[in-house]
């Protein structure tokens, strides 16, 4: 059973009760239900000195320690005056509880002042490993969603006495220990294979960029006269090439949404691109923000985030919509220009690393496991990127890098779309899993039985895409 198991080799329990919730619906007849009041109680220590660990908070991965992660974020400059947490309790991020940023510690340290902290009573039948996948399920995260308030969807809090109202399920604790074990088995094996594929991504991901590197800086013609062109990121270039200030090639356009003249959000990502925001695999939802403060992207347009485009965040739209308004839209100021090759520039990884230093509090990382980028987040001024020397060659030149970047890269981007889809399967699949199993649609006591002994697996990889994790109130949360 252990070494074949699949979703469809599990049955449901043989009884099932009514528990008259219709977002829960039946739960096996021998589990009981408690409001959360009954479970936890909140906490409101804070740190006088700021010298605890601190911790962070995410809908991918729960409560883990800061320097384990590589997210996008401000630091305070003072940690005096955080929430103290201790091991089990209930850490919840108020303002993102509906997307599902909330998990248990398994640490003593310091969370943002703005988060809910909810200790187990002494008398809590709840087990914390089974608390953790419980209440990070989407079957929660809607209730959270719907008990939380504010004006829109980006402003939603879930305050104490709404999250200390809603039932919670409990299982027999012999049979939350189980469901724990069988759920660190399981996820042990998905995070290998996912692993894996996101290895091979990195890899068809490193060919692309010496591609687009070796186009954007040399041309096609490898026998072609070279010149130095006097950017040490740059090197030598053909000898008929220019270097022109990035301002002189390129112009913003600024049109403001106001009056509201769309309600399509566009999102931007390291992973999608440009591309409306129903369509964004993580993230929450932004379809009740105020849009009057956003600008107006068209096809055709550069979309550069301008916190994060010295990691990529940039892409050419392909639609009409609306974007946040810390983002710059660029076309060529010369109609023969071929937009094409200045958003393959903006790719090329030496062009982002010369753009270091521009903003301030800039911090680069690279993960191991994933090959991710990250930054602390920070903005570079247009007039400061306008500045910013480029390579510019001829018009038809620029056609043709363009048109063999697409015929070298294409094969390459089917296979890393095709890993990417199998990766997005997998953690839907895992979701799924962990859902049907902690709420009762599963019954995973006889598999469990089969796994092997070191099966008590319980911290997660981070699966997440991007840098999209919830953190801080103030954050600013799109990639």
């Amino acid at each position: 059973m252990a070494e074949g198991m699949k979703i469809a080799d599990l049955k449901p329990y043989v009884d099932y009760k009514d528990l008259g919730l219709p977002w829960l619906e039946q739960v096996p007849s021998h589990w009981s239900l408690l409001r959360a009041k009954n479970l936890f109680r909140e906490v409101d220590q804070r740190s006088t000195t700021g010298l605890e660990e601190l911790l962070s908070v995410s809908h991918i991965t729960g409560v883990t320690p800061r320097s384990q992660k590589s997210i996008t974020m401000f630091l305070a400059k003072s940690n005096v005056g955080h929430k103290l947490c201790q091991p089990d309790d209930v850490v919840i991020n108020t303002m993102w509880a509906w997307m599902g940023a909330l998990g248990v510690s398994r640490h003593s340290g310091l969370v943002s002042p703005a988060y809910g902290v909810y200790r187990p009573r002494p008398d809590s039948p709840l087990l914390p490993r089974f608390a953790d996948h419980l209440l990070r399920t989407p079957i929660y995260s809607s209730e959270y969603e719907r008990r939380s308030t504010g004006v829109n969807s980006s402003r939603l809090r879930l305050y104490p006495e709404h999250f200390l109202r809603i039932p919670i399920i409990i299982p027999p604790p012999n049979e939350q220990d189980v469901i724990v074990r069988f759920l660190g088995w399981a996820n042990s094996r998905l995070d290998r294979t996912i692993r894996a594929k996101r290895k091979v991504i990195a890899l068809f991901n490193e060919q692309k960029q010496a591609i687009i590197h070796r186009a954007v800086t040399r041309g096609l013609a490898p026998s072609v006269r070279l010149k130095p062109s006097g950017l040490p990121w740059l090197g030598n270039i053909p000898e008929h090439w220019e270097v022109m200030p990035l301002g002189r090639v390129l112009k913003e356009r600024i049109e403001k949404n106001d009056p509201i003249k769309t309600d399509n959000i566009l999102s931007l990502s390291l992973h999608d691109g440009v591309i409306p925001y129903a369509e964004k695999r993580s993230g929450g939802n932004k379809a009740k923000d105020d849009l009057t403060a956003y600008k107006l992207a068209y096809p055709g347009d550069i979309v550069l985030n301008s916190m994060n485009v010295v990691v990529g965040s940039v892409g050419l739209s392909k639609y009409f919509g609306a974007v946040s308004p810390v983002y710059y839209m660029l076309r060529p100021r010369n109609s023969s220009d071929i937009v094409a090759f200045f958003d393959a520039l903006f790719h090329d990884p030496a062009f982002q690393r010369s753009l270091f230093g521009l903003g301030n509090g800039i911090m680069f990382i690279q993960s191991k496991s994933t090959g991710k980028l990250n930054t602390i987040r920070m903005r570079i001024p247009m007039g400061k990127l306008n500045r910013v020397d480029i390579p510019y060659p001829p018009a038809n030149e620029q056609t043709m890098i363009v048109q063999s970047i697409e015929a070298e890269t294409v094969r390459l981007d089917t296979v890393i779309s095709r890993l990417d889809h199998e990766i997005e399967l997998l953690i839907e699949y895992r979701t799924r899993l962990i859902s049907d199993v902690v709420t009762g649609k599963l019954d995973v006591r006889e598999a469990a039985k089969h796994l092997p002994a070191d099966a008590d697996l319980y911290a997660a990889e981070d699966l997440g895409e991007d840098s999209n994790e919830s953190e801080s109130e103030d954050e600013e949360i799109e990639a």
